[in-house]
């Protein structure tokens, strides 16, 4: 979850990841607003500390594909940009349908390394010309398929044995001396009885 980071092309379309689907396109109205905190801040030589908020709104477009939500502004000069967010990276989703006004789409984010966001950025999606729904529903069958990807792949790499060097040394071959017993003991040798 990357802000201002998305890779576009001339039109302002993302430029895809590889192996990226698109799955649902918001061409035109689509608001976003969203609340970074600030790493806390002390206040006027007092000894408590506040944490400040950051928020940040624009209307553009969403894309949703199966490894990321997406939000692109329709100017290049805006303040929010883009923002990238990992499906994997949506922490908790709720839909809110508030007594006055338009229902929204909240969640939580976590931020990725360098990513320009911190611990407990929330955001709020609006849809203006389009009901918010399907999107909701698309959203979170694409979200639960992600982590569930991540936690295979991640499963997986977990059951693959470990390589010890000490085991792949070659082990020395059993000597060829004969014992006291009659006939040599190499494996290959004749069962007892049959003489060649």
């Amino acid at each position: 979850m990357a802000l201002n980071w998305t890779m576009l092309n001339q039109n302002r379309a993302p430029i895809p990841l590889p192996n990226e689907i698109t799955i649902m396109t918001v061409d035109d109205g689509a608001e976003i607003i969203i609340a970074i905190p600030n790493v806390p801040s002390s206040q006027g030589g007092s000894s408590g500390a506040s944490v400040e908020t950051k928020r940040l709104k624009e209307t553009g477009r969403i894309y949703l594909t199966d490894q990321r939500l997406i939000f692109v502004a329709p100017a290049p000069n805006a303040i929010l940009d883009s923002l990238s967010i990992p499906l994997a990276s949506i922490l908790a989703t709720s839909f809110e349908q508030p007594l006055f006004g338009s229902n929204y789409l909240s969640f939580d984010i976590r931020p990725s390394p360098d990513g320009r966001l911190t611990n407990g950025t929330k955001a709020e999606i609006r849809l203006k010309d389009r009901g918010l729904f399907q999107f909701v529903s698309l959203l979170e069958k694409s979200r639960e398929r992600a982590i569930y990807m991540k936690r295979q792949a991640q499963s997986d790499d977990d059951t693959l044995p470990l390589y010890d060097s000490r085991s792949a040394e070659r082990t020395p071959e059993p000597s060829m001396t004969s014992t006291s017993q009659a006939g040599p003991s190499t494996p290959g040798d004749l069962p007892p009885g049959y003489d060649a």
